[in-house]
């Protein structure tokens, strides 16, 4: 099962995984899961079905496979006028700490048009949070 404090994604972008059945229900390693894009295709073919036929998608993991997968995915989003971020579908393909947490967070706002806490991804660190500054003005 799903959970967001052992995926690092909002609970609301977990609820939405979810509620799309798909094939992968259990969520071990969002990194690796993520890596090779069949789960991403997964994902767009709930909304763009003629777009993203899943026969089209290798479920392997060799860095060829997921090449070949990731650029169909590029090449269909850019169909819809849907664009990832190069950075962050580049550090999900190399299981890089935090960018398919990001990845996942991005894809939900760009299929549901809604937002989620801005996360943001840079190589070196992880991922950082940016929550509104709280002001406690003391007594």
């Amino acid at each position: 099962m799903l959970c967001p404090k052992t995926t690092g994604v909002s609970r609301e972008v977990v609820k939405w995984l979810q509620s799309l059945d798909l094939t992968l229900q259990y969520l071990k390693n969002v990194r690796r899961d993520f890596s090779s894009g069949y789960l991403v295709a997964e994902i767009c073919s709930c909304y763009y079905p003629h777009h993203f036929p899943e026969h089209s998608f290798d479920r392997g993991t060799s860095l060829s496979a997921k090449q070949r997968n990731w650029s169909w995915i590029e090449r269909s989003l850019q169909k819809q006028r849907l664009h990832l971020t190069k950075e962050v579908v580049d550090g999900t393909i190399h299981c890089k700490p935090g960018a398919a947490e990001l990845l996942v967070q991005e894809l939900y706002a760009l299929l549901t048009n809604r937002s989620v806490l801005q996360l943001t991804w840079s190589e070196p660190a992880e991922i950082t949070v940016h929550q509104p500054v709280r002001r406690s003005y003391g007594n």
